[in-house]
Parts: C-alpha cells; structure tokens; sequence
C-alpha cells in the first residue's frame, strides 16, 4: 500500500497491547515500540512509542506526498479518535507537528511536521541510515533486488505467523 513506510507493500492489521493497556493496530503497531522485540527503548527524547510511531507514520506521508490528516493517522496507528488526538496533542505540545488548515478544503485540518521533528528523527535514526545506505552501496542492482525479495518474503512469513499461520511442523 503506497505510503505505508519503507514500500515493501502493507502490512496485516494485528492487534497488540501496550503495557499501559492500550491495544494499537496497524502497520505501525507491531514494527516498534518500547519492547525487546523492536529493540528501540521504552522512551525516545521523552516520547512514548506510540508518538514515536505516530511521527514515523506522519513522516513516511509526507515523503510518499500525502495529506496527513487525524484520521489517516488514526486508521494506520489503529486508535480511536480519541486515542489519535492524544498522540496529535502530545506531538504538537512537543513541537513536532502542526495542525493546519488544508489551503484547498479550509474544512479539513493537516498534520505537518514541524523541522525539529524532521532533526530529531535524523538525530536518532541517521547514524543507523547511513551505515545501512553505505552497505547498501556495496551491492550491486541483482544483488539488491535479492535482497528486497528476501525481506519481502520473510516480512510476509512473519505476518503469517503472527496472524496464527502455520506453526513449525504443521502442514508438512
């Protein structure tokens, strides 16, 4: 699904809780947060991962060309409404985002990302791009397509079996 992070296609919704008890849903869900599973701590700058995820999802929009809007945002984090405007007041209060009027439909409200969230998100995440883009280098266009083959596959196996697909053994 266009826009939906790193472009390797959409991720199966699945359902998880945050130890504060809230369930998120979507593509953004399961892919971080504070657990040893995504490897990212429990807080980032101060943020709790559910915002961390909020502004990941606010900038893969913005860089697929998106209108970043609350219930986009909502509907890929997998929260309520009430849930996403949480997410969006903390981020604003952060600094991170604005709220601004869409200049053709002055009825609806946009995200955008402000540049210190833009700084932060390089800050925290550049070192680990650049050593990624530098390996990345040393592969030639075959070698890079087996590779995104790979990782297709293997994310789409993953979903599988968290979506209660075949177990080790079954069906052989």
């Amino acid at each position: 699904m266009p826009g939906q992070g790193d472009g390797l296609g959409a991720q199966p919704v699945q359902d998880r809780v945050e130890p504060s008890g809230q369930v998120v849903r979507g593509p953004y869900g399961p892919s971080l947060g504070g657990d040893a599973e995504s490897g990212l701590p429990d807080q980032v700058h101060g943020m709790h991962p559910t915002d961390v995820r909020a502004l990941i999802c606010l900038l893969d929009t913005e860089r697929a060309g998106e209108a970043a809007t609350a219930g986009l945002l909502g509907a890929r984090l997998g929260l309520n409404s009430a849930g996403t405007t949480a997410v969006i007041d903390r981020l604003e209060r952060l600094g991170h985002v604005a709220r601004v009027r869409d200049g053709a439909d002055r009825r609806r409200v946009l995200l955008r990302v402000e540049p210190e969230a833009v700084r932060l998100g390089r800050a925290f995440f550049g070192p680990l791009i650049d050593r990624l883009l530098a390996v990345q280098g040393t592969l030639d266009p075959t070698e890079r397509e087996a590779v995104r083959r790979f990782l297709t596959g293997a994310r789409a196996a993953l979903g599988e079996q968290e979506q209660g697909g075949p177990k080790r053994g079954e069906g052989q």
